[in-house]
């Protein structure tokens, strides 16, 4: 198909099966979920991308919605399939993902980079290249890497949950900002409601 420039992908990464819905690693999944619902769409299994799609629209852009099918470290395969069917760029892909280097609460938006050791990142870098958007979620962190993997592959705590819940109706309203265009706006508007603090009760980097 052909690509349309006023078209924006939002992929949200997490693994699939109910064992792991309520993982820290599913949060782009939860925000998936959150948007469709936003928008008053639903998501139906799409084989051709090996994944789930929900299409509607976002501030008058082309909104598809899209979670993989596939585990997390085989996350690009998806992507690159959207992006091929649809004609676009890896510039109009915003992929939702945990953090763990930003505590619960806070979410950061940024465009390009490399993949922080993250497997889904790392993948769909691989395939697609480094230039799409980045919704990063945060989850906060074990404190020791060996730690890392069983910490993700949990649930958070209630409270935690709450955090980062919020942090995502902030973060949506900073993704209807990005629709219209303004990727700084959006990211001011977001990094300005979901405000990071250092242990002095400091703020600290927006980054």
């Amino acid at each position: 198909m052909n690509g349309s420039a006023d078209t924006l992908v939002i992929v949200g990464l997490g693994n699939p099966g109910p064992k792991h819905a309520g993982d820290r690693h599913n949060v782009g999944f939860w925000f998936a979920d959150q948007l469709a619902a936003h928008i008053g769409g639903r998501f139906s299994a799409e084989a051709r991308f090996e994944g789930e799609e929900c299409r509607g629209s976002l501030k008058g852009r082309t909104l598809r919605l899209i979670k993989p099918a596939t585990f997390m470290n085989r996350s690009g395969q998806c992507v690159r399939k959207v992006l091929d069917y649809y004609g676009l760029a890896a510039e109009q892909v915003l992929v939702v993902h945990d953090e763990l280097d930003l505590p619960a609460g806070v979410a950061r938006l940024k465009k390009g980079g490399g993949h922080g050791g993250h497997n889904g990142l790392r993948d769909i870098v691989a395939t697609c290249g480094p230039d799409f958007l980045r919704l990063r979620v945060g989850i906060g962190h074990p404190g020791h890497k060996d730690l890392v993997t069983g910490y993700v592959l949990h649930a958070p705590g209630r409270e935690e949950r709450a955090q980062m819940l919020d942090a995502m109706e902030a973060a949506i309203s900073a993704v209807e900002v990005l629709a219209e265009g303004s990727l700084e706006k959006a990211m001011q508007q977001l990094h300005s409601a979901t405000p990071r603090t250092d242990a002095t009760g400091e703020f600290g980097p927006a980054g």
